[in-house]
């Protein structure tokens, strides 16, 4: 009996210490894949990294992880012109096949979301000035304020002057906000009343991750800014 539970104090120990080795090197692992993905410029900022799934060990001898989680905030996207902040960044990874020392990384599936304020956004649209023909309601270059009108639609304004409600909806990377009419004193002040805005379209070029926006979807308002949702298969992560 004093045998078999000096046996069992011993694997306890064992399994103990074996179980903490392998949380130190999913931490080693964690750190150095966030650098990694800044260095490859996947990431504007350096991210948080978690590697799931348990022991990681034999993840890593197999060179697969079933599951990576990052998350940033802050990070910077753009149209190559501008860029605005995309904030509450998380994505999920599966199937993330590592070689080389994590300097290459390929994911089966990924998907995630983040959020740009409506401040951001309309910083990415184009100058009233070049979508209404005839005098603004407020200044030449002034630009859209908008917020939040109800699912699928953003109210815009000129200054004090409401323009009216359009939609917003994306065909992959790009974003395209329609649908606005110069109605009421807006309509009146700029000299066209009835008179439909022309489509408003920017193209994000700077995603993280190597995500892409969904085909449904992929471009959302909501109450506090405008939802963007990823993903992307076979996508290349590093490398």
């Amino acid at each position: 009996m004093r045998g078999w539970l000096k046996a069992t104090i011993g694997l306890a120990v064992l399994c103990g210490l074996l179980a903490g080795a392998d949380r130190i090197a999913v931490g080693v692992a964690e750190d150095e894949a966030a650098d990694k993905l800044v260095q490859s410029g996947r990431m504007s900022q350096r991210p948080d990294v978690s590697i799931d799934g348990f022991p990681f060990l034999t993840q890593a001898l197999s060179r697969k992880l079933d599951d990576v989680r990052i998350s940033s905030d802050g990070l910077a996207v753009g149209d190559g012109r501008q860029q605005v902040a995309l904030h509450s960044f998380k994505a999920e990874l599966s199937g993330v096949a590592v070689s080389g020392g994590l300097n290459s990384a390929t994911v089966d599936s990924a998907n995630g979301s983040g959020v740009i304020t409506y401040a951001d956004l309309a910083q990415l649209l184009p100058p009233a000035s070049q979508l209404v023909h005839g005098k603004l309601p407020v200044g030449g270059s002034s630009r859209f304020s908008l917020s939040y009108a109800g699912p699928g639609k953003v109210k815009a304004s000129l200054g004090p002057i409401p323009v009216g409600e359009g939609s917003v909806h994306n065909q992959g990377n790009t974003i395209t906000v329609d649908g606005f009419q110069l109605d009421g004193l807006a309509g009146m002040l700029a000299g066209a009343t009835g008179q439909r805005l022309e489509p408003m379209s920017f193209t994000l070029d700077s995603l993280p991750a190597g995500l892409s926006l969904a085909d449904k979807d992929g471009a959302t308002p909501q109450e506090d800014g405008l939802k963007l949702a990823f993903d992307g298969k076979g996508v290349k992560l590093l490398g």
